[in-house]
């Protein structure tokens, strides 16, 4: 059995919290008052003269070391729980399926409130905040296997009318506008990316660059999502697709998104590690990019 790191961590919050909160509530009032009795007795053997005949109460009734563990765990581990499951999260980059927006090696973070709070482990939602938008970039849940993650532009939401064709997507009806850019010129891990044609396309406002391969199919081999012309996207799921439209297995495969699936929208590159690069693996000019 493969124990995700939400589990871990709501498991280890539990954990210590639950050491932590038993024993302030059942033993270590016990042992301060057993304390207080040992320093009762010792003051009054000193009155006595014999002073170093009792134990020294702070050594005897010291907290458990399991305790002191626990307390001193339980906030730090309970800081990462709430920063992760509720706000930000890390994620890195393993494939070119969203190039030239994010490259192999990059390192990504995912806000996890702009669509809804979702309980850990859980995933159910329990605060609505927002929906995504078309051109967002999304991280999900992978339907057809919930433990992998993945990453892809939402290109079409619920109601919407989607087609791809000849290197076009239509949404609505409506082409996607594209404008041509120089040819792409991959780097690193993406170097094998060749003969690809840059475009920035506009969908519905949002702008952002796309690379397709002239001499490829519109549909990869296998996905046959699209194969029959436009489909409509069913109420809380989402169509995407992946920037690198001829090198990304996304909804022409395997289907919609459901909305039970996100986890949240993409918005900054924080590093860029590439042991593949010419050089210094670090591409410093990634750093800090907003993702469009």
């Amino acid at each position: 059995m493969n124990l995700d790191f939400p589990t871990f961590l709501v498991a280890a919050t539990a954990l210590t919290g639950g050491i932590w909160l038993i024993d302030a509530l059942a033993f270590a009032p016990r042992r301060r008052r057993m304390a207080a009795e040992a320093e009762g007795s010792a003051g009054a053997s000193a009155t006595a003269g014999e002073a170093g005949s009792a134990p020294a109460a702070g050594s005897t009734y010291r907290e458990p070391v399991i305790v002191e563990y626990a307390r001193s765990f339980f906030p730090v581990i309970l800081a990462v729980l709430v920063l992760r499951s509720f706000i930000v999260e890390p994620f890195r980059i393993p494939s070119g399926s969203m190039m030239p927006t994010l490259l192999v090696g990059d390192f990504i973070l995912v806000n996890k409130f702009s669509y809804g709070l979702r309980w850990p482990v859980l995933n159910s939602k329990f605060i609505e905040l927002g929906e995504p938008e078309r051109g967002d970039v999304v991280v999900f849940r992978f339907p057809q296997n919930e433990s992998v993650d993945y990453i892809k532009r939402v290109v079409a939401v619920p109601g919407d009318e989607v087609y791809y064709r000849g290197k076009v997507l239509y949404v609505n009806g409506e082409p996607a506008k594209q404008l041509p850019l120089p040819h792409y010129v991959g780097e690193g891990a993406g170097r094998g990316h060749t003969g690809l044609v840059r475009a920035v396309e506009n969908l519905d406002g949002a702008e952002h660059q796309i690379l397709v391969n002239p001499r490829a199919p519109d549909l990869p081999p296998g996905c046959r999502v699209l194969a029959g012309g436009p489909i409509t996207v069913p109420e809380d799921s989402y169509f995407v697709m992946g920037d690198n439209r001829d090198n990304s297995n996304d909804s022409r495969c395997w289907g919609f998104v459901p909305e039970a699936n996100l986890v949240g929208k993409a918005f900054a590159i924080w590093m860029h590690w590439d042991g593949q690069r010419e050089g210094f693996p670090i591409a410093f000019d990634r750093l800090f990019d907003v993702i469009h």
